[in-house]
């Protein structure tokens, strides 16, 4: 099941390490602090298991959220990389 994790982490050292972990897992970078990927219940929780350790006491929030493939073909995207137009 595809797994989207966000996270908002102020502390540049545990961010990194929470960027590397969901790599580790084989999930894609689809923002500066979001991931997707397909992963199974097994590994989602060791996953899981791994950021709250990295997390620990220090500030910050991570989220994991289980998507199925018909709510995830359903997503919008909305991009502008060009200049505003007035």
């Amino acid at each position: 099941m595809q797994t989207l994790v966000i996270y908002d982490i102020p502390d540049d050292k545990i961010r990194n390490k929470v960027s590397e972990a969901c790599k580790d897992y084989g999930l894609e970078r689809i923002q500066y602090s979001a991931f997707l990927g397909d992963i199974n219940h097994n590994r989602r929780d060791e996953l899981c298991q791994r950021l709250r350790r990295t997390l620990g006491k220090n500030e910050g929030n991570i989220k994991l959220y289980p998507l199925c493939d018909k709510d995830l073909r359903l997503k919008k995207e909305i991009v502008n990389a060009g200049e505003e137009k007035q």
